[in-house]
């Protein structure tokens, strides 16, 4: 009966990480493109990892700063380009991840579960990294209450980027290789030698 229910289990875990896979890719896709990664988007200011624009009084209309603007404000220019690297670069691991997990599901080998962990891995440091960083270096402009729903939406992928790597790493911790396609099934394998 255990081994049936660690199948089970395996399996369980498997389609849990598709499940979790989709949904990081949706927040992502919401995040980033349809909010065209603004994490503060309101009438009178627009703060995002592409647009920096704060309501100007005199001409009464959003006014987007450019980069040589923001240095003079005191944002970094690589802490800006690393924060959009960083980001931008897990939402396209979240497009290859459900690749990653179903080779790993096909081929059944360690390897290839510990390369999906590893993917797991990167995905939730690089997002969790890049969005505080930029959360740091635009702390003066950005209030709690002004956050949008790509914030939200980025802190839900985040979540299910860490939900699906525990996962993982319970995927591989209940992994056992199946019969190779050439090997002779278990019974009719020769016993290990004994020295």
């Amino acid at each position: 009966m255990g081994l049936l229910q660690q199948k089970i289990g395996a399996r369980l875990l498997y389609w849990i990480m598709c499940l979790l896979a989709a949904g990081a890719i949706i927040l992502m896709l919401y995040a980033l493109i349809w909010e065209a990664g603004n994490i503060v988007n309101l009438p009178n200011k627009r703060i995002g990892f592409y647009n920096f624009c704060l309501w100007n009084q005199t001409t009464g209309e959003l006014q987007c700063l450019e980069f040589k603007d923001l240095i003079e404000m005191g944002i970094g220019q690589v802490g800006m380009v690393l924060t959009r690297v960083s980001v931008y670069f897990v939402q396209v691991l979240c497009l290859f991840s459900p690749f990653f997990i179903m080779q790993a599901k096909c081929v059944n080998t360690r390897e290839a579960w510990e390369v999906n962990l590893v993917v797991q891995g990167i995905s939730v440091v690089l997002l969790s990294g890049g969005l505080s960083l930029f959360l740091f270096q635009t702390r003066v402009w950005i209030q709690c209450s002004e956050l949008s729903w790509g914030f939200l939406a980025l802190v839900g992928a985040q979540a299910l980027l860490l939900l699906q790597l525990f996962a993982a790493a319970a995927y591989l911790k209940w992994f056992k290789p199946g019969p190779s396609k050439g090997s002779p099934p278990p019974e009719k394998q020769l016993p290990p030698l004994k020295v």
